[in-house]
């Protein structure tokens, strides 16, 4: 299975444009774009987006981009 990463244009302010095209080279994943996630509180605070529906955060963008990859590996853990 694809891990389906989503985040919103609003939250870039944290860094997550730039963390959002390195995943978009990952061949594990598809990145999806949205104009807002409806998770107004988590947007504003911190860098986040939705990995298969389940929200990941972070205190940097480049954190969550650290996590976002540990998500990933281990969807790939699980379809072996």
């Amino acid at each position: 299975m694809r891990a389906i990463i989503e985040y919103c244009t609003h939250n870039t302010a944290h860094g997550t444009e730039e963390i959002m095209d390195k995943l978009r080279e990952q061949p594990n994943c598809d990145v999806y774009e949205y104009g807002c996630l409806t998770s107004c509180g988590l947007c504003y605070l911190s860098p986040y987006a939705l990995v298969n529906g389940e929200s990941v955060e972070a205190e940097t963008a480049e954190a969550l981009h650290e996590r976002i990859i540990a998500e990933i590996r281990e969807i790939e853990l699980i379809d072996d």
